[in-house]
């Protein structure tokens, strides 16, 4: 062994995600031997997982395989697997694979899990709210709504076909509005003219929110132009409703009980389990309470990032959990790692907002630009140019434009396909993983 070989610094990142991807592109040619460990082989472009839910997109042109990413980067090494353990006094990483486990040494820790969905308490309301974090969630919501408009088909008028044509999603921010939106154009514009039974323009979607508006994290302008634009797709947007029960026929909003045979869950997230591992303080969301150069209080070699750890910004509010934010933290502990900063002499992370958007449907969108709020066309276009941008493989960016670009023209989605177990409640493994190939 050479003396440089031992003397480079072990570097472990745990998430294939936009913070751990980040980081590892970053640490390229640096002094440093970097293992980056996820638990699937590809990384997800999340804020378009709801056009692969509603049909729009196929899950291959929202994701790319982390080692063709990185495969240009000699000093990175990707391991297929889960983290068990994080074992701080020795500085190991325990991770399993599906044969045996391995114990990772680090010299530097980079802890990127990402989240799941939060339930709030309620998890037996996950058998009937699925949420959307992953593409296996994505294909499931995609062959549940299918299926329900199939079901709706062979049902004479009455409560049950109703009951099958409403569809809830609870959640009004970013991804309960464009899961709402999404569903109302599939199917007023595509499935009506895919059924002679029933009409799929009559499909009601319902959007609760708890809030007294749709997305808190935006100007209340953008808020009200997102419900104005809702409502001409013809989305009924129900605010200030509290979720009491749900079950397999719909939502108990308090007294009211909303006949509903599909839900989706876009209410919350929260941190995965291995942060309470950790021993240190976390917020109600499970996310660790990181320091100002986003180490972990009393390690100041491991570092949590993204929707795993909560940071206050300037204004004193925690960072919100968007994917800027997790690339820029990345990129920032990448160059800490890379200068060997000691703690003392690390400057805090700063975020550089550069604004929100969220699309509502076809032209629809709402947008703030720093001073500058956008909705309706110009909003969407805006939207469209920054999410085709920082998809992560260029062959996607060009899949997305393509499909998009015959969308627009043809009202037409060509990944209106019903995989898994049509009747059943969950799509058998199989099925998701030729899907997403």
């Amino acid at each position: 062994m050479s003396s440089e070989t031992a003397t480079r610094r072990r570097v472990v990142i745990v998430g294939g995600g936009f913070a751990g991807l980040s980081a590892a592109k970053a640490l390229a040619g640096a002094p440093v031997d970097v293992t980056l460990v996820d638990r699937t082989n590809h990384h997800l472009f999340q804020p378009l997982l709801y056009q692969v839910a509603m049909a729009g997109l196929s899950p291959a042109d929202i994701a790319a395989p982390i080692r063709k990413v990185l495969r240009h980067q000699d000093n990175v090494s990707v391991m297929l697997g889960e983290v068990v353990e994080v074992d701080l006094p020795r500085r190991v990483v325990r991770a399993r694979d599906d044969r045996t486990t391995h114990d990772l040494p680090y010299d530097h820790l980079v802890l990127a899990m990402g989240a799941r969905t939060s339930y709030f308490g309620h998890d037996d309301w996950r058998a009937h709210a699925i949420g959307l974090k992953t593409i296996d969630d994505a294909i499931e919501i995609r062959r549940r709504v299918l299926v329900a408009f199939e079901a709706a088909e062979r049902e004479p008028a009455g409560a049950t076909r109703d009951g099958l044509l409403t569809f809830a999603i609870i959640g009004g921010g970013p991804t309960g509005v464009e899961l709402a939106g999404a569903l109302r154009e599939l199917a007023h514009f595509v499935l009506r003219r895919d059924f002679r039974r029933i009409d799929p323009d009559h499909a009601r979607v319902v959007l609760i929110e708890a809030d007294d508006r749709l997305l808190r994290g935006m100007d209340p302008a953008s808020s009200a132009a997102a419900r104005a634009q809702l409502e001409e797709l013809g989305v009924e947007v129900r605010l200030g409703d509290m979720v009491t029960g749900i079950d397999a026929e719909g939502v108990q909003l308090g007294d009211e009980h909303l006949r509903a045979r599909t839900v989706l869950w876009a209410a919350g997230v929260e941190a995965v389990p291995l942060t309470r591992a950790l021993g240190v303080e976390l917020d109600r969301g499970g996310r660790v309470k990181v320091k100002p150069d986003c180490s972990l209080p009393g390690h100041p070699d491991v570092f949590v990032l993204g929707d795993a750890a909560t940071l206050a910004g300037p204004d004193g509010q925690p960072l919100p959990g968007v994917s800027p934010v997790a690339m820029q933290q990345g990129r920032y502990v990448a160059r800490l790692i890379a200068e060997h900063a000691v703690p003392e002499r690390r400057a805090p992370f700063r975020y550089r907002d550069k604004g929100a958007m969220a699309t509502v449907g076809r032209r629809r969108a709402v947008a703030e630009m720093r001073r500058v709020r956008l909705k309706g066309l110009l909003a969407w276009l805006a939207w469209l140019l920054v999410h085709v941008w920082y998809l992560i493989d260029f062959r996607n960016r060009i899949a997305v434009l393509l499909n998009w670009t015959w969308q627009y023209v043809t009202y037409q989605r060509g990944a209106r396909l019903i995989t898994g177990d049509r009747l059943g409640g969950h799509p058998r493994p199989e099925a998701r993983a030729d899907d997403a190939a």
